[in-house]
Order: C-alpha cells, then sequence, then structure tokens
C-alpha cells in the first residue's frame, strides 16, 4: 500500500523543511511539496495538519534489557526526593508481593544527591526496615554501585573477609560491611539472584520497546550481555531473533556486545558474531567494554584524585594491558569497539588501545568510539580528533552533572570537559543517547539539555555555553549520526527515499519552540517501516 503523509513541517536532514512525504513497503519513496505529492496517486493520504516529522530517534547508547528489568522493579528514580521515600517505595512494592524469582525485593533509580533528608548513600540497616526475612537490593540510578540488606549478605556468602574481584570494591565503615558494592564487586550480588527464563528476557524486551517507541525511539544501540552476567549471550540473541520472527520487534536493534575477557570474545566472533552480522531488526554491533565507573559513585577513573575526596581516583575496569589486548583482538576481526570511558585516566588507556590496535592492524573505517567521553584534557580532545573516534555522548547527563562536575573534578577539568560541540567541530561524529535506564529514554530531554546545556526544570547553567548544538545538530544526533554509528547511514537515520520508513511525528516545531521548553513538545506518534507503534 502506497500512503501519502500531507500538510507536514519535514526534515530531512536539511532545512528548509518539506511538506510531503510518502512510504511504500516501509521505506520511503518521496519526500518534497503537497502538490509533488498528489500526483503519485497513492492509495491512501493522511493529513498531519502541520505537525512536525523526523527520523526515528536513534538512541545510540542504553541497555535496553535492563530498562525491561527496571520497568519490572521499583522504580526507586520516582522516589529518590529522600532516603525515607526511597525505604517507603521499597516497603510499598514488597507489599505488593512484587519479588523476582519469587525471593528477591529489588529496586533501581536512587541518586543520594537528592536526598533532602541526609548526605549518604543507603546502607544495609536502612534497606532491613524493608525486609528481615527476604533479601533486598537497591541499585543507584547510574548502575555502578548498589546497596543490599543484611540478609542478601547472608545469602550470598559476604563477610568482612571477601575479597573483592579486580576492578569492584566492597562497601566497608568501622569495620564491618556497609551493605554498598560497586562496579565488578556488585558481580558478588548480581550473580546469586534468580536468572529469567527466556521467555521473561522477551517479556523484558517487549515492555521496553513498548515504552521506547513512546518516547519516538525507533533504533536502539544496547549493551544488553551485561544485564544478567550469568545468561549466556546466545539466549541474549535467540530472544531477539524469536520476537523479531513473530514480528513483535518494534526497534531496531544494534547489540553492543559487552565481554569482560578475550576467550568469551574469542568464542563470540569465532561463532560468526561480528560487527553488521544480523538484519535490519537485530545486527551485532560492536565489542562494548566498561573502562570504568560513573562520577555520582566516585568510581570514574581519573588521572588525578577526586577534588572532594583525595583518597581515590576511582576504578579501573581493566589494565592497559588487558584492555590492548581485547581491543587488539576485536580491530583484527573486523569488530568496532565502543567503550564506556568517563574519567580521563581511563580516556588515556582506550586512546592508547584503539591507537595501538590499528598501528598493529590498520583498517579504513573502524569507526571505533568512546561511550559517555565526559572528563577530557586538551591533549585527550585533540587526540579524539586526530583519531576520528566517534563519541557516543548523553547530553541528558547534564541535568544531573551540572551539579556535581566541578565539585568532583575541579575548575580545571570540569573546564574542557563534556566537550561534544568542539569535538564535532573538529570532525568526529557525535551520537547521542540517554544511556537509559540511567535515564529515561526521552529525546526530547536531552535535545533541550544539548542546545541550552541548562538543567531540565531549574534551567541552571549553562555549563561551558560554546559548547551547545543547535537544534539541526542535535536532531542530528539523536538521528542521522547514531545511524553512522552503526554504519547503516545509507539506510536509515534521514526521510529520504529509499530510506527506512522509521520516523517519529512530534506536536510542535523544536525550529521554532522556545528551547527550554523542547522537552514538553509531545510524541503525537512513532513509526516503524511505515507502521504506527505508538500514538
Amino acid at each position: 500500500m502506497k500512503v501519502l503523509y500531507k500538510n507536514a513541517k519535514v526534515y530531512t536532514g536539511e532545512l528548509p523543511l518539506m511538506e510531503a512525504f510518502a512510504v511504500e513497503d516501509g521505506k520511503f519513496i518521496f519526500v518534497g511539496s503537497n502538490a509533488q505529492g498528489e500526483e503519485l496517486n497513492c492509495d491512501s493520504t493522511m493529513d498531519l495538519e502541520g505537525k512536525f516529522v523526523c527520523s526515528g530517534f536513534n538512541d545510540s547508547h542504553m541497555h535496553l534489557l535492563n530498562y525491561g528489568l527496571a520497568l519490572s522493579m521499583a522504580p526507586l528514580n520516582e522516589h529518590t526526593g529522600s532516603l525515607k521515600s526511597v525505604i517507603d517505595e521499597l516497603k510499598r512494592f514488597a507489599a505488593e508481593g512484587s519479588k523476582r524469582g519469587g525471593k528477591w525485593i529489588c529496586g533501581r533509580g536512587w541518586n543520594q544527591d537528592y536526598f533532602s533528608d541526609t548526605d549518604r548513600m543507603p546502607n544495609r540497616y536502612d534497606l532491613d526496615e524493608v525486609s528481615t526475612e527476604y533479601p533486598v537490593v537497591a541499585t543507584r540510578c547510574c548502575g555502578h554501585c548498589l546497596v543490599v540488606n543484611s540478609k542478601a549478605l547472608q545469602i550470598c556468602g559476604v563477610t568482612e573477609d571477601t575479597k573483592p574481584p579486580e576492578g569492584g570494591r566492597i562497601g566497608m565503615e568501622n569495620g564491618e560491611l556497609d551493605g554498598r558494592f560497586y562496579d565488578n564487586g556488585m558481580d558478588l550480588i548480581e550473580s546469586r539472584i534468580p536468572n529469567p527464563e527466556k521467555n521473561e528476557i522477551k517479556d523484558m524486551i517487549r515492555l521496553a520497546c513498548k515504552a521506547l517507541n513512546s518516547y519516538g525511539v525507533t533504533s536502539s544501540q544496547t549493551d544488553d550481555y551485561s544485564a544478567f552476567r550469568t545468561v549466556p549471550w546466545e539466549t541474549v540473541n535467540d530472544a531477539y531473533k524469536e520476537l523479531e520472527k513473530d514480528g513483535e520487534l518494534s526497534v531496531r536493534v544494534y547489540q553492543q556486545s559487552n565481554f569482560t575477557n578475550l576467550d568469551d570474545l574469542k568464542g563470540f566472533v569465532e561463532s560468526g558474531c561480528v560487527t553488521g552480522a544480523g538484519t535490519e531488526f537485530f545486527k551485532i554491533g560492536p565489542l562494548k567494554m566498561l573502562g570504568d565507573g560513573s562520577l555520582g559513585a566516585r568510581t570514574a577513573y581519573l588521572s588525578k584524585p577526586y577534588t572532594d575526596d583525595p583518597s581515590t581516583s576511582g576504578i579501573p575496569i581493566f589494565s592497559q594491558e588487558e584492555m590492548m589486548e581485547m581491543v587488539s583482538y576485536a580491530n583484527k576481526n573486523n569488530m568496532q569497539v565502543a567503550i564506556h570511558t568517563i574519567g580521563d585516566k581511563t580516556m588515556d588507556f582506550i586512546l592508547n588501545a584503539v591507537e595501538n590496535a590499528l598501528k598493529e592492524h590498520p583498517r579504513k573505517d573502524p569507526r571505533h568510539g568512546v561511550v559517555h567521553c565526559q572528563i577530557t584534557r586538551p591533549d585527550q580532545l585533540k587526540r579524539l580528533a586526530e583519531m576520528k573516534m566517534h563519541i557516543y555522548a548523553q547530553s541528558i547527563f547534564l541535568d544531573y552533572d551540572i551539579h556535581i562536575v566541578e565539585k568532583l573534578v575541579g575548575k580545571e577539568r570540569a573546564s574542557t570537559s563534556y566537550s561534544w560541540k568542539t569535538l564535532l567541530k573538529n570532525g568526529c561524529i557525535v551520537s547521542n543517547g540517554t544511556d537509559c535506564p540511567v535515564e529515561m529514554p526521552n529525546a526530547m530531554a536531552g535535545i533541550q539539555c544539548a542546545v541550552t546545556r541548562k538543567t531540565l526544570s531549574d534551567h541552571i547553567g549553562p555549563y561551558l555555553p560554546d559548547e551547545a548544538f543547535t537544534v539541526k545538530e542535535a536532531l542530528d544526533s539523536y538521528t542521522y549520526n547514531g545511524a553512522i554509528a552503526s554504519f547503516e547511514e545509507k539506510e536509515k537515520g534521514l526521510v529520504k527515499s529509499g530510506y527506512l520508513a522509521d520516523f517519529v511525528v512530534l506536536g510542535m516545531d523544536p525550529f521554532e519552540e522556545d528551547p527550554l521548553k523542547l522537552k514538553d513538545i509531545p510524541i503525537v506518534s512513532t513509526y516503524l517501516a511505515g507502521e504506527k507503534v505508538f500514538g
């Protein structure tokens, strides 16, 4: 069926805006004026009544499966105004009988920086108020720290004598466990939580995709293999493939394949899983590595100690040698790499590893990249541009990080951080995302932060205003540039004849709206391959 959409404001990746477009067999076949569209003699016509249309949003780094999991947990992000609110929400959740695997009470989304009643993280005794009968686990919003109750410590067999795994930390206070676990230390807890069956994983993916569509998201570049460390990657892949076969996958997925050791990565590659393998709906993407932790948890790895806590510089997840080995193997075997990089010391590791890998095995267009790219020095910005690294930015992080960055890393380092416009001007491709469920997958909120460099509600800032994107640059970062990240820029990311008909209809034109109100523009409807999936 050939469908004409007319009386719209269509952003094609270029200005001025067009009036109409047509879709047939899941692809755009025409973009132009209303009059030109009428000449196509389409089977049906839809009048969009002046609404804005652009390519469907592409969240270029998130955790789709983890989002589905988070949607089935206690939503602590909605109750993080105080520690008391967090505990009360966990109590409510437990009272409803919502326990994972029938045993664990789980929640995610707290952030101690928002607590009005205390200035500390939750501890085991706080969670003991929720239950002493069942294990309780509450994960911080960033996903790099969690806290458990005393029952969970008992079940997991963690004592004061337990040694943390490399790249992790176990919280202690006054010589005893405080219930907090950081980065790889979280594996001591998460490995003991009952794993979901494949059908449960499919339910989580369905739940997450439906939610993503409501935000206008049609493509997700997602790190899913780390959602459940003891669930084989094959199970995750099978879940996606079965959903695709049954026509239930309403988001196109580019899997940022997370591996922590060379042997597992070799097994993955030798099975035929290399960058680009797959279909239009489910495709293998880069090797994803977790270089360090997060700023808010004080686990991002810095070259100098934290300004507000000189006792620590954060936690490296890999040594320089381990990272070089993994990146070299991936590059040699035609795998793209995308590495979580928040601290500037981790950035040194990544740049050294990629530079070394490309010297050993030169490649014409590897599109290796850094995820987050937050704390950076001037010399690193120069190297990133010279190496044409892809930048997977999260503009939405500015909403929170504006409050903490200078306090944590000092004025000097803060003055050259989150410098995505500088990288864009110097030739890097910058795509955007939310790291969901760290943040909600709200592309319009991310676009607002990219354009204003201010917080969303009270408009604090701007932080480094010279780094602000134009509305066009922000839209491109959430559409076409995301397609470049996945080598799909000739297939999607534009409203253009021959491209996949993934598009979103917005209630207002972001080019005309007050920049401080971009987040309030409603998602009217979302289409995947020309079929409505939301609205």
